[in-house]
């Protein structure tokens, strides 16, 4: 039975899809061996290779062999090139761009995006996030923080929220705070700040 299109972008065929669209047209200098596509996405390699070749064939994509590799990157000649940054940048971009982005903040243990567009991603419908909200754990200085929302809200085109919180307070929470509640409880996606990629889970955080 073929699954439900993603609700982020309901247009696309899969979540690969979109998070491996995402990855190349919002890096589009860059390009990434079938391998490590899939581990910067967190899907399969025969996944990702689908996925590659039917893009490919619709020249949205672009691939070349290197020795044993098969290596892809986005279509920037592409006349959907654009368009499709623009659309990829306010649905799926905040997994790498926030990823990407945090792994240049010192003092950052974990991080995860909670809220709607965490909930959009796990599969809840609804519109497009008009935000995105963002747990810091660890220490990292404020200013720094600051300035990553700010580069995140324009690469992203909407208003980023980054929260900071202690390493304690997160792994050990008061049950009664109803900010931890909330997000303990709902969908979460966490960003692999320290791996290089991004994972996702739903329902209460790991203590």
């Amino acid at each position: 039975m073929r699954s439900a299109p993603p609700p982020l972008l309901p247009i696309l065929r899969s979540q690969v899809a979109g998070d491996l669209l995402a990855l190349l047209f919002l890096h589009p200098d860059q390009e990434y061996s079938l391998s490590d596509a899939a581990r910067m996405i967190h899907s399969s390699v025969n996944a990702v290779q689908h996925e590659a070749s039917r893009l490919t064939q619709a020249g949205i994509v672009r691939d070349r062999r290197h020795g044993n590799l098969r290596l892809i990157r986005a279509a920037a000649d592409s006349l959907l090139a654009r368009p499709l940054t623009d659309l990829l940048a306010v649905t799926y971009g905040p997994l790498p761009v926030m990823t990407e982005l945090l792994q240049c903040v010192e003092g950052v243990e974990d991080a995860y995006i909670y809220g709607s567009w965490a909930a959009r991603y796990q599969g809840e419908p609804g519109p497009v996030p008009a935000d995105v909200d963002v747990l810091v754990v660890g220490s990292p200085a404020m200013d720094d923080l600051d300035e990553t929302a700010e580069r995140a809200q324009v690469r992203l085109r909407r208003p980023v929220n980054i929260r900071r919180m202690k390493p304690g307070t997160w792994h050990d929470p008061d049950p009664a705070d109803p900010f931890l509640l909330s997000v303990r409880t709902r969908p979460l996606v966490k960003l692999s700040v320290r791996e290089g990629g991004y994972d996702s889970g739903s329902g209460e955080a790991p203590a």
